[in-house]
């Protein structure tokens, strides 16, 4: 299992190696962050992340906790992450982890934060977890790992 921090901070190079080439919200971080860990669920049936790391359903869709506090200081939800955001410089992840984490990047890398947010919106882990809830209800509802493994392994089952 890989600390979530050093993969956002993986995420933050890989995003941004080339300057000048895109722009990472925070919201977009967050969301990219979800998707490595509900693709590898379904995709492998385990956890990426450290065990008490968690994605809860607010209304921006899942966000984690401990990335959530990390930036609450210094960035808002629309804000962009810069490479002086990381909290390692030189992140470095398995070559299987890299792999995977690239390959979830490669896929959703290109939509925004925004875009991100009406897929998760779209989907049944987050759905589920806000169960009888409006849209604009504050909730910090645990998205269930086996909602997240069940959804994401029937879609990979599908491609």
């Amino acid at each position: 299992m890989v600390n979530i921090n050093l993969t956002a901070d993986y995420v933050i190079s890989a995003m941004l190696a080339d300057e000048g080439q895109g722009t990472l919200s925070n919201l977009k971080l967050q969301k990219l962050l979800y998707y490595i860990e509900a693709w590898h669920l379904g995709i492998f049936g385990t956890r990426f992340y450290e065990p008490e790391e968690h994605f809860e359903a607010w209304v921006h869709g899942p966000v984690n906790r401990t990335i959530y506090n990390r930036f609450i200081q210094s960035k808002y939800l629309y804000s962009d992450i810069t490479l002086a955001d990381r909290q390692d410089t030189n992140p470095t992840l398995s070559k299987d982890d890299k792999e995977f984490v690239d390959y979830i990047l490669e896929n959703y890398g290109k939509y925004s934060g925004m875009e991100l947010e009406t897929m998760t919106h779209n989907e049944m882990p987050w759905k589920e977890a806000r169960n009888g809830l409006g849209v604009f209800d504050a909730c910090n509802k645990i998205i269930p790992f086996e909602s997240m493994k069940s959804y994401y392994s029937q879609r990979y089952a599908q491609l």
